[in-house]
């Protein structure tokens, strides 16, 4: 993490040090820096912080040299691949040559496992999500909860949870399946239902003795 949030300089955080367990918590004193961890992780998947009511172009930290460069770059592992990610966001800068501030715009670049590199902020964001299969509002759900978010995962409806779980879990093809099977249900039913009555239409038309050896068999088979 460098020129981000409150930290004016370079930071480097090793969670490969804390365990593999994939559970800790990150606590200390308020303006600390503790949100700007869960931003920077946010930020350099998704290009935007983890809270809402933060705007990116508000992460250039106000205590770095002018000459810093903002950024945030990530190495993950994900399914045995490792990926490596930079992003920096939109903030002004001395120009190389002379005197005066330039815009320095969002960036991002993606290195995937083969070595490709996908370049340019959509584009980057875009195959971040279809690699984790989540969006960032579902990773905020899942995966990192910001502080003072977590009564809203609590009181998301059922149709936002079945969202979120069946984007982490890619159950959309069992989802389809159910669905095939319940209207292969309705259809058999009908037919079904439609037979039974030309059955019971066609025996209230079949008579025959009292006396037949039929009679009996008839009789049971309309009741």
């Amino acid at each position: 993490i460098s020129a981000f949030g409150p930290y004016a300089g370079k930071i480097e955080i090793d969670f490969e040090k804390i365990g593999a367990n994939g559970l800790y918590l990150i606590t200390g004193e308020t303006g600390a820096g503790k949100t700007t961890i869960f931003d920077a992780i946010s930020f350099v998947l998704f290009g935007t912080p983890s809270g809402n009511d933060r705007d990116s172009s508000m992460l250039r930290s106000l205590y770095a040299e002018a000459e810093t460069d903002t950024f945030v770059e990530m190495t993950f592992e994900y399914r045995c691949e490792i990926y490596k990610i930079r992003r920096n966001p939109t903030y002004m800068r001395p120009v190389k040559r002379g005197t005066g501030m330039t815009e320095n715009k969002h960036s991002a670049e993606l290195t995937l496992p083969d070595g490709k590199i996908v370049t340019g902020s959509t584009a980057v964001t875009t195959e971040i999500i279809d690699i984790l299969g989540i969006d960032k509002n579902q990773f905020s759900q899942i995966a990192m909860i910001a502080q003072g978010d977590f009564q809203k995962v609590l009181t998301a409806s059922t149709d936002e949870r079945q969202g979120i779980f069946r984007k982490v879990f890619n159950t959309g093809r069992y989802e389809r399946l159910q669905e095939r099977l319940e209207n292969e249900v309705k259809r058999i039913s009908s037919e079904n239902a439609a037979a039974q009555e030309k059955i019971k239409y066609s025996l209230a038309n079949v008579s025959c003795d009292s006396g037949s050896p039929s009679a009996e068999q008839l009789t049971s088979l309309r009741q």
